[in-house]
């Protein structure tokens, strides 16, 4: 391996068993009783491929973003190259040491202290007890969790262990960070330090794996992406190359995904359709769409509808969940719906609106289920360069007065 690559993976794949079952089994003593009935009977298994010859090369210095839709196996590679799992086929060179944050709760033991914690995972890293001490006051500073250093984790919150984790895996000197999308649950200030710490370490001659779904993140944290679709690799190159290749992809799984709906069962609620009620809104208009769920004989009580509104980054925009109104849906009987969207003023591009049917989990969702346009024309009375709405998610219905 050169010694100017940090990661070299070749021909990485990665598969599942996944066993089925003819006849459930809910207690010990079914199971004991089938296999004596059955002694000989093999099991039925369907393999799954969340990966599959993937092959690439990363070298020193390079903050390099993993883009793709959820399923694409972003997470999976990142398990890979940290080692939390082993490949089914292919080989992994890392010149270095490599730290992570994939999940919350990852490498932390729950019973100990915050402070254990920290020595537990530099040595989880192969750090000697005086390098971990050495950065010990930084860690725990950039944290912000010092009054609760000595309290076990279990009992810290979601965000207080993000960033726990987070300053350790930023901290702590290995030569390579890998980070799956969990700074989401830290509040704005502590993303802001994050990305901030990131691009530092990647100044520093470190190798940064950041997965992500918020191309604007992607776009200002890193030097180099890679685009996974269905488990393969798509794309290795630029950010802008790599994240307009992306982009790109959402029509053709819309278009896809319309196509395989149309064999699915009629055993739960399915959404039948989702159309704007205009191809293209203005800034300031109301935004309506209309939305079909069949009827089921199958499912027995109500259900309700969340919609989500995502940008062309793959932000969402806006969450409209029919339980914040109080409707719940009959599944005996087809629903037809108008969802409307007022007084948001959405920048200008192009929106996908991904539809869910809901009780206790999901019973159906349709991820891209229809597009629509907001058009470039700006609602304000005055005219100005454009990085004066260049910041934010959306625009906002504001005014200044002047008091004398």
């Amino acid at each position: 391996m050169s010694t100017e690559m940090a990661i070299r993976a070749v021909g990485l794949s990665k598969s599942y068993r996944i066993a089925h079952r003819a006849e459930p089994v809910t207690r010990v003593t079914e199971a004991v009783a089938q296999r004596l009935r059955h002694p000989f009977r093999r099991g039925d298994y369907e393999d799954f491929t969340a990966l599959s010859d993937v092959s690439f090369d990363i070298p020193w210095g390079e903050a390099v973003g993993i883009v793709g839709r959820n399923g694409a196996g972003k997470s999976t590679l990142l398990k890979l190259l940290t080692r939390i799992t082993a490949p089914t086929a292919g080989r992994i060179e890392l010149s270095g040491r490599m730290g992570s944050l994939l999940e919350v709760g990852t490498g932390f033991h729950p019973e100990l202290t915050g402070r254990e914690n920290i020595f537990l995972n530099g040595a989880l890293l192969g750090m000697r007890r005086n390098e971990i001490r050495r950065r010990f006051d930084e860690i725990v500073d950039f944290s912000g969790v010092e009054r609760f250093l000595d309290t076990p984790v279990k009992r810290y919150s979601s965000g207080m262990y993000v960033r726990l984790a987070f300053s350790v895996a930023a901290h702590l000197d290995t030569e390579l960070l890998a980070i799956d999308e969990v700074l989401a649950v830290g509040d704005a200030e502590f993303q802001r330090k994050s990305l901030a710490k990131m691009r530092d370490v990647a100044n520093d001659g470190r190798t940064v794996l950041y997965v992500s779904h918020q191309m604007q993140t992607v776009e200002s944290l890193c030097t180099s992406a890679i685009f996974l679709q269905h488990g393969t690799l798509q794309l290795q190159g630029g950010v802008s190359d790599v994240i307009e290749r992306y982009r790109g992809s959402y029509e053709e799984y819309a278009a896809r995904e319309a196509q395989t709906r149309q064999g699915l069962d009629d055993d739960v609620p399915r959404i039948l359709e989702v159309v704007p009620t205009s191809q293209t809104f203005s800034v300031d208009d109301d935004k309506c769409v209309d939305i079909r769920i069949g009827p089921t004989d199958d499912f027995i009580g109500t259900y309700f509808v969340s919609a989500h509104l995502t940008d062309a980054n793959g932000n969402v925009v806006g969450q409209c969940d029919s339980r914040l109104v109080g409707r719940y849906l009959d599944a005996d009987r087809e629903q037809r719906l108008r969802l409307s969207v007022r007084n948001l003023w959405m920048k200008p591009g192009r929106y996908s609106i991904d539809v869910f049917v809901c009780s206790s989990g999901i019973l159906d969702s349709w991820e891209g289920s229809a597009t629509f346009d907001v058009l470039p024309s700006l609602p304000y009375p005055e005219l100005t360069s454009p990085e004066a709405t260049g910041h934010g998610s959306v625009l906002l219905d504001f005014d200044y007065e002047v008091h004398r």
